[in-house]
C-alpha cells in the first residue's frame, strides 16, 4: 500500500512523529527502536514504549551515532521478545540481514522501517553544529535540505557528509513492511509511505496516489554516487597496489581495535585478538628485532587488519563506522569496501540484498571457481 503522510507549516519532524506515535498507539508494534534527540542537542539510538516520547524521536537527523543493526540484534537474537518496530536507514538494515543470516539476528518479531538516506555528518561534526543552534527545527530543516539537495545536484554533495556517505550506492532499502520515502517528494509538503497492507489496515490508512518521479531521482543519486565510489576505489587500489602497499596504508595504526568494536558485522563473542595469544613475552619483541634490526610497535597490526577483512569483508556494508571511529584516520572502509566489490564479483553477492540469500562461504557450489579457471 502506497500513501502519503501531509505535513503542516513546514514540519516534516511533527508528521513523522505522528505517524510513529500512531503505529505504537494502534498496536502495529509493541516498542520503537529509532533516534532520540537529548536535553543538549546530541543525538542517540533508544527505545520507547510510551507513544509521548516520540515528541523526542528524530528519524531525520542526518547523523549515525552507531550502526543501528547492532542494537537492533540485541532486541531480537534471543527470546523472549518484543514485537519492535526498528526505524533505520538503508547502511543499517542491510547490516541487520547479514546478521540474521549468521544467527545474531532474528527478524521474526521486527517490523522494518526503512528511511531513505541522503548523507549523514560525522558525530563531532553534527554536535557542534547542534550547540550552535541548538534547535529541533535547524536539525530538520538541515536533514530536509539534504534531501532537496540529493534530488537537485546528485553530483554535488555537501561536502560536510562523512566519506562513506559520499559513495553509497544503495541510499534506498527494498523490502521493510514500512519505507518512509523522502526522495523524490518535497519532505516539507509531504511524505510518500509504502507500507504492508496489514499494518496499513491496522493504521487505518488507505491507498493513496503518489507523485511520480521518485525512481528517476533515486536513480540519478545512485549514478552521481557510483561514479564518486568507483573514483575513490581507483585511488585506493593505486595505493594498495603500488609502492606504499597495503603495510603503508595501514602504517599508522594503533591497533585500538576501534574499527572492530564499531562494526556491525564483528560479532564474535570471544576475539582471538583481545586473547593472551597476543600477550607476547618481553623477550619475544626483542628476538624478533634482533632478526630484522628493528620492529615496529604496536605489534600484528596487519595481521589483525587481514585477520579481520578475511572473516567480514564479504559481508561488508559500507556503512563507514570503522573509518569514524578511526583515530588515526585510516581509510578502513574504503580499503574494505574496494575488497568487498570484488569478492561479491567473484560470488555475485551483494551483502544484505536478501536475508533468502545465502553467505557464499558457509554455501557449497561445486563449480563456483570455473569462471576462473579452478
Amino acid at each position: 500500500m502506497k500513501t502519503l503522510i501531509p505535513v503542516e507549516n513546514g514540519n516534516t519532524l511533527k508528521a513523522l512523529q505522528g505517524f510513529l506515535k500512531r503505529l505504537l498507539e494502534l498496536g502495529g508494534v509493541d516498542a520503537l527502536m529509532l533516534p532520540l534527540r537529548t536535553p543538549f542537542g546530541t543525538v542517540t539510538p533508544g527505545v520507547v514504549t510510551d507513544p509521548d516520547w516520540l515528541g523526542e524521536a528524530d528519524p531525520l537527523a542526518p547523523v549515525l551515532p552507531s550502526n543501528g543493526a547492532t542494537l537492533a540484534g540485541k532486541l531480537s537474537a534471543r527470546e523472549p521478545r518484543a514485537k519492535v518496530g526498528v526505524v533505520l536507514r538503508a547502511c543499517e538494515l542491510r547490516a541487520l540481514v547479514e546478521l540474521t543470516k549468521m544467527q545474531q539476528a532474528s527478524l521474526n518479531d521486527l517490523v522494518l522501517i526503512a528511511v531513505d538516506c541522503a548523507g549523514t555528518y560525522s558525530v563531532p561534526g553534527y554536535q557542534r553544529s547542534a550547540s550552535v543552534q541548538n534547535t529541533v527545527v535547524s536539525g530538520q530543516l538541515s536533514a530536509v535540505s539534504l534531501y532537496a539537495d540529493a534530488a537537485s545536484k546528485p553530483d554535488a554533495p555537501d561536502p560536510n557528509l562523512r566519506a562513506a556517505c559520499k559513495i553509497c550506492e544503495q541510499p534506498v532499502f527494498d523490502g521493510a513492511q514500512i519505507a518512509i520515502e523522502l526522495l523524490g517528494v518535497d519532505p516539507a509538503q509531504e511524505i510518500r509511505v509504502t507500507i504492508a497492507d496489514e499494518l496499513g489496515a491496522k493504521l487505518d490508512l488507505s491507498e493513496t496516489a503518489v507523485p511520480s518521479g521518485r525512481a528517476t531521482v533515486v536513480e540519478k543519486l545512485v549514478a552521481a554516487r557510483t561514479a564518486a565510489r568507483d573514483a575513490e576505489f581507483a585511488a585506493i587500489r593505486a595505493r594498495l597496489e603500488g609502492p606504499e602497499g597495503v603495510p603503508g596504508v595501514f602504517a599508522a595504526c594503533i591497533r585500538c581495535h576501534n574499527c572492530m568494536e564499531v562494526c556491525p558485522i564483528c560479532y564474535c563473542k570471544q576475539c582471538v585478538f583481545k586473547s593472551a595469544i597476543f600477550d607476547h613475552e618481553p623477550m619475544q619483541f626483542i628476538g624478533w628485532a634482533k632478526q630484522k634490526g628493528a620492529y615496529r610497535l604496536p605489534s600484528d597490526t596487519m595481521l589483525f587488519h587481514l585477520t579481520r577483512m578475511n572473516h567480514m569483508a564479504l559481508s561488508c556494508v559500507g556503512c563507514g563506522m570503522c573509518t569514524e571511529a578511526c583515530p588515526a584516520e585510516l581509510p578502513v572502509g574504503l580499503v574494505f569496501r574496494a575488497v568487498n566489490q570484488r569478492l561479491d564479483a567473484t560470488f555475485e553477492y551483494v551483502p544484505g540484498r536478501s536475508v533468502d540469500e545465502p553467505l557464499p562461504l558457509v554455501t557449497f557450489k561445486a563449480d563456483e571457481w570455473s569462471d576462473v579457471g579452478e
